[in-house]
């Protein structure tokens, strides 16, 4: 189960614990519980601090509680946390032995001070990646706050129950029974949901701060470059981002960004955020702009901000990226996460055995349906176009595959469903304009993306897409704002691209600086 190289780094950790804790197991005669006891066991032989005791009666069976000594509550996996989420059990161990996290200590306060009866219970699978981030923030939570309780189960592991519950994407998160948050959260996102204050006080902080030089809105490869790039120019650089990271956090495989020979998302986001704080940029994560407006007669930008704060700047590059594009037809917003996804690595162990369909013909769609093809019984692939456009190699690779059909020339017309889940899709062919429908239990969209400017309004030119319209230095049609990555007209939406035109439009942020009167730009070049 583990190997004898993951049990010396688990040693290591476990040398960690500053209290000792407890394994508590709430077992049956499964071979599933009999995997759980072999792992507990394992753990508990690696360190005098864990004892492992199978003395619980939990519902879920099998499960367990990692719990400090004395105590008999703490966080519960009802699952056998592996993969992804061997990480996340890692963390509950050495935190709930004392460990601190390495988190902000004003997270940290703000977790101990709220004063709310929680019972989290957060649904994920094994090969999500996105699931980590949710488990982990819920356990912090647990592990400081008494008032709060996390269990963290495998959809897999207890399908009946995620079939009750309709559980069709993950991560879930359930609050006291009802639903808390779908898809990606992390810690700060989970505490702006239950500390409803922190919008005001987020507000008095923005502004409080004094202009910048540069202020790049959007946190993605684009804008961690620009800001990389701005700050060793030795001038004020702040980061304003919903996530830091952006949509790569969502992507599983990265093998295609020089010199990295292979990587994930989660990783390359994380990698992109420690470099930006190396260089002491200012970020401000959580940060939702909501409109632009431009430099007023003292030469100063200002970005409003959802929560009611506004940040100023001398500069300001817009690097707001983009998201999945929907396919926007009769079914597909009413059964959202139940039964349509847009993330076959996350989602995809929930259609365990079922019938799907992929949506979109491109490398997303046809790596979408080779991935699945793996995991379910079978797949439909629906393309509007008359041929695929994916690469030669996948499109072989998925004509290879027993269990998939390929259905192009084909305009996918209504996601049907039986009002509680999804149960077909209807077509149209193009050619002979005869209508088809496909019996089935999952909907996988991947048909592109959509920049994320409805924000800006007509403070800057914006084609029919919505891309920002730059030229070939990143400059928008506003004197001092810039714009780079896929929110732009700029071709291909790739990572390596987006951070070219990152540092692109920082370096010319910078020579439109130095050409203005800014005693503190003049002071730093």
């Amino acid at each position: 189960m583990l190997d004898d190289t993951l049990k010396s780094q688990l040693q290591q950790y476990l040398g960690m614990l500053r209290e000792p804790i407890r394994l508590i197991a709430s077992l049956d005669d499964s071979s599933a519980s009999a995997e759980m006891r072999e792992l507990l066991t394992v753990i508990a032989g690696l360190s005098e601090q864990v004892h492992f005791d199978d003395s619980g009666d939990d519902a879920r069976k099998p499960s367990f509680v990692v719990a400090r000594e004395g105590q008999t509550h703490g966080v519960r996996f009802a699952a056998i946390p592996l993969g992804h989420e061997f990480t996340s059990l890692v963390l509950a161990l050495l935190w709930t032995g004392g460990h601190p996290p390495k988190v902000e200590p004003e997270v940290i306060e703000q977790i101990r001070a709220l004063e709310v009866d929680a019972e989290f219970e957060v649904y994920m699978s094994l090969s999500c990646h996105n699931c980590p981030d949710v488990v982990q923030a819920a356990t912090l939570m647990a592990v400081l706050n008494p008032r709060i309780r996390t269990t963290v189960i495998d959809g897999a592991l207890y399908q009946a129950e995620v079939e009750a519950r309709n559980v069709l994407a993950v991560p879930l998160t359930y609050m006291n029974g009802q639903v808390f948050g779908s898809g990606r959260m992390t810690v700060e996102e989970m505490l702006a949901k239950l500390d409803t204050s922190s919008d005001a006080r987020e507000a008095a902080k923005l502004d409080a701060k004094e202009p910048y030089d540069v202020l790049i809105v959007g946190g993605g490869p684009a804008g961690a470059a620009a800001a990389v790039y701005a700050a060793r120019k030795g001038i004020r650089v702040g980061v304003a981002a919903e996530r830091m990271g952006g949509q790569v956090n969502d992507t599983m495989a990265i093998e295609n960004y020089i010199s990295v020979l292979e990587t994930d998302g989660p990783k390359f986001a994380a990698a992109l955020e420690a470099q930006v704080r190396h260089y002491g940029v200012d970020i401000m994560n959580l940060q939702q702009a909501q409109s632009l407006q431009p430099a007023d007669d003292d030469g100063l930008h200002t970005v409003h901000m959802a929560n009611g704060g506004r940040l100023q700047a001398r500069s300001v590059i817009l690097s707001t990226g983009a998201r999945w594009r929907n396919i926007n037809v009769p079914g597909e917003a009413e059964y959202k996460n139940r039964g349509v996804a847009y993330c076959p690595h996350c989602d995809g162990p929930l259609f365990k055995g079922k019938r799907v369909a992929v949506i979109g013909g491109g490398n997303s769609g046809v790596e979408a349906a080779i991935d699945l093809a793996g995991v379910v019984a079978h797949v439909s692939l629906v393309e509007f176009a008359e041929q695929l456009k994916a690469d030669a190699v996948l499109v072989a690779k998925l004509k290879s595959l027993p269990n998939v059909d390929i259905h192009v020339n084909a305009q996918t017309t209504e996601i049907t469903g039986d009002g509680k889940q999804v149960n077909g899709l209807t077509y149209q062919d193009r050619a002979s304009g005869e209508s088809h429908h496909i019996a089935l239990q999952g909907v996988f969209v991947q048909i592109g993306l959509v920049p994320n400017t409805e924000w800006l309004g007509e403070a800057v030119a914006r084609n029919r897409f919505g891309e920002i319209v730059v030229d070939a230095k990143a400059q928008t049609n506003v004197p001092g704002v810039f714009a780079a990555g896929d929110c732009t007209t700029v071709p291909y939406k790739q990572i390596v691209i987006s951070a070219g035109d990152g540092a692109k439009a920082a370096l010319s942020a910078f020579d439109h600086l130095i050409r203005q009167t800014a005693p503190a730009v003049a002071a730093a070049a």
